[in-house]
């Protein structure tokens, strides 16, 4: 069973890494979730699994983006 993610993402030299990684925590979701996003980029990726089209996820991808902003601007 194919694990719900970043596959469409990922470069094709990512497939040499081996299954072992496949079975843990993808690392782009890992990234996000210190971010303290993951929550708002899981939205839009259901969003973006169900409509096929992120023309139709404006809003989940506007909560992501503006999660990220806030996330940059404490950085700074």
């Amino acid at each position: 069973m194919a694990k719900a993610g970043h596959a469409w993402s990922r470069p094709a030299a990512a497939a040499e890494q081996g299954e072992a990684e496949e079975e843990g925590e993808d690392p782009l979701d890992a990234m996000i979730a210190r971010t303290g996003c993951l929550e708002q980029h899981r939205r839009l990726q259901e969003c973006m699994a169900e409509r096929q089209d992120w023309r139709h996820c404006q809003e989940q991808l506007r909560a992501f983006g503006a999660c990220m902003a806030r996330r940059q601007q404490q950085r700074e």
